[in-house]
């Protein structure tokens, strides 16, 4: 028996859509991060493209566990001399834009190549209910009830 290795012609990319309100963040994004990779399907080939397309909505409402909210630090650099800034996990889910948060954690549970990169692309994270994605007729993944720990009460 050979190994199947899927070809662009065996492709098949479905849109989700996910609640993110009341899931814990690394969970979330570990479900986020197997989906657009393709690891779900058993028709999975490392080196193609097969993810399917996330629509992540709620994002200001996702929960932390713990004192991440205060602790979490996320840094940056301006490229300037001493132009290191930082922000905690809470002030940026409660600034401008909070599915900044639900961004970076997909993007680091993604291996750091260019196919990766091309995979991230396939994440639309929203703040709020509202989302412009109707058309694609998005199937509604319900993380809440994969597993109880998935949820936190705020």
């Amino acid at each position: 028996m050979k190994t199947f290795s899927a070809t662009p012609a065996d492709i098949d990319k479905k849109w989700i859509l996910i609640d993110a309100e009341g899931v814990v963040l690394g969970r979330l994004a570990s479900i986020i991060a197997t989906r657009l990779r393709g690891k779900h399907k058993a028709s999975y080939t490392p080196h193609m493209d097969m993810g399917d397309n996330v629509i992540v909505i709620n994002a200001e409402k996702i929960q932390l566990t713990g004192k991440k909210r205060t602790d979490k630090v996320h840094y940056w650099h301006t490229g300037y001399p001493g132009g290191i800034k930082s922000r905690t996990a809470g002030q940026i889910l409660e600034g401008k834009h909070p599915e900044r948060v639900v961004m970076k954690a997909v993007q680091r549970m993604l291996p750091g190549n260019k196919l990766a990169a091309k995979q991230l692309t396939h994440l639309r994270v929203f703040a709020g209910t509202e989302h412009g994605m109707e058309a694609q007729k998005p199937e509604v993944l319900d993380v809440k009830a994969m597993n109880k720990k998935n949820t936190r009460s705020a």
